[in-house]
């Protein structure tokens, strides 16, 4: 029974301690609540910092660098990897990243004043959450207010068979000890595309399989060409329009069978097809929230759920499930839980996929500007124009401004080394509204990639002139 058990109160309780949750707490203490935290991990980050963006970017270091000096060096260095090499060879720096970071983020805690507990909680009612710890103590909390941010899993669909030894799931693919001989990926979205790129850079033959007609189809489609051309050239290959039938170990190798009859043969498999919240312990049906068909916690713009004083941020609500757009969730959701001020929703929030080579895009794309404007200018700078993407041996990307017809900046799309990067430029130039006219009647540091930004609005302009003309 409930009342038999001595309750912990606090004025906030937060499940989860990745981004989301992370930074809800630090928000809830900056304003003097006692706020407690709650993780499965014995240290703050949550997914990102233990299976998800630091290592597999921790990976995909390694990997870009040897693709960039194979590049660089145009024969003169032999970088090929050796068959059978360990994959935690390749990523020697991910414990001192780990730490470094996990340490950075709990002293952040400590500083403010959260108190911690590392253990796995389930709702009991609308405010009370149980919390099992790992000696299996049990502790009851009553918060008066509560976020749940407890990050995303897998989805493992009944017709793929992960095992987590030969059909890998992107929790598991990490834990291999070998590179494959040969790697099938399932499914064309962020992570299907980021660990395609990453194997086949480091030697690996991949195939790419999807029923979508192109990866990352959300994307500019010269972004995802260009993306498909690389990922060509470095042994990879995608399979558009492939409605997956079964996946399996099957004793020698694991079987991929295609509708169309196909069978693709490999030493492992990926199972990328999406990712659902990971609320499976948490009896979420016992506070009264209920899941969306997709597998998310239902929230409004505010990130609060049906019940008023529960809310959710980061992966738990599905897309763009991002860290970066979790950190704004976490801190959002809490501010208006506590009736603070909250700025308007920024309409400028970049996307960052960390392929190789790096795609980032910002605001409008082509088709939206011209539906929203009638037509749209659109300038491109291809890096084989700029002499620091020759000098760098990456001259495969693009940078593509949209612009209103007025010249006003509406969006930018790049592709290319530093992407990630390079699209804070285009960002701070939607915040500023400005306009072409910006980047053409300014200088850039010489040789940069930045510079494509002045290219590529000259290019835009000068459709405008035609147009003027005409």
């Amino acid at each position: 029974m409930i009342h038999e058990l001595v309750e912990s109160r606090f004025d906030v309780l937060v499940l989860g301690a990745g981004p989301s949750g992370h930074k809800a707490a630090i928000q809830a203490a900056k304003v003097g609540k006692r706020t407690l935290i709650v993780d499965r991990e014995p240290a703050a980050g949550g997914e990102c910092v233990q299976r998800g963006t630091i290592p597999s970017k921790t990976l995909r270091e390694t990997a870009a660098y040897l693709m960039g000096l194979r590049a660089r060096s145009e024969g003169v260095l032999d970088i090929a990897i050796p068959p059978q090499t360990k994959v935690e060879s390749l990523m020697r720096r991910l414990k001192a990243v780990r730490t470094s970071h996990g340490t950075l983020l709990g002293q952040q805690l400590d500083r403010n004043h959260v108190t911690q507990w590392h253990g796995r909680a389930r709702f009991l009612s609308e405010n009370i959450v149980e919390v099992r710890f790992p000696d299996r103590s049990v502790r009851r909390v009553r918060a008066d207010l509560i976020v749940v941010a407890t990050g995303s899993r897998p989805r493992q669909p009944d017709n793929v068979q992960v095992d987590h030894e030969h059909v890998l799931d992107s929790d598991s693919i990490l834990s291999m000890i070998y590179l494959p001989s040969s790697l099938t990926i399932l499914g064309s979205g962020v992570i299907a595309c980021e660990f395609a790129s990453i194997y086949a850079a480091l030697g690996v033959p991949v195939k790419v399989v999807d029923s979508a007609p192109r990866p990352l189809s959300f994307l500019d489609p010269e972004l995802t060409l260009r993306y498909v051309q690389v990922l060509e050239q470095t042994g990879g290959s995608y399979l558009a329009g492939k409605k997956l039938e079964t996946s399996r170990w099957e004793g020698q190798s694991v079987v991929t069978r295609l509708s169309d009859g196909t069978e693709l043969l490999a030493e492992k498999c990926l199972c990328a097809l999406g990712r659902v919240a990971n609320v499976a312990d948490l009896d979420l049906a016992a506070a009264g929230i209920a899941l969306t068909p997709r597998g998310h916690v239902p929230v409004d713009e505010n990130m609060r759920t049906v019940v008023p004083h529960i809310y959710a941020a980061g992966d738990v609500v599905g897309p763009p499930s991002l860290a970066a757009t979790a950190v704004e969730q976490g801190r959002r959701a809490m501010r208006h839980a506590l009736g603070l001020a909250n700025h308007a929703a920024s309409q400028h929030v970049p996307v960052g996929i960390y392929t190789i080579p790096e795609i980032s895009t910002v605001g409008l794309s082509e088709e939206q500007a011209i539906a929203k404007h009638g037509s749209a200018l659109v300038g491109r700078a291809r890096f084989d124009e700029l002499a620091r993407a020759h000098i760098n041996g990456q001259t495969h990307g693009l940078l593509k401004l949209i612009a209103a017809p007025d010249g006003r900046l509406l969006g930018a799309h790049v592709i290319g080394e530093g992407a990630t990067e390079l699209v804070h430029v285009a960002q701070m130039a939607l915040v500023g509204g400005l306009s072409l006219d910006a980047f053409v009647d300014n200088v850039f540091n010489f040789p940069t990639l930045a510079e494509a930004y002045r290219v590529a609005a000259i290019d835009a302009e000068a459709q405008r002139a035609k147009r003027a003309a005409a």
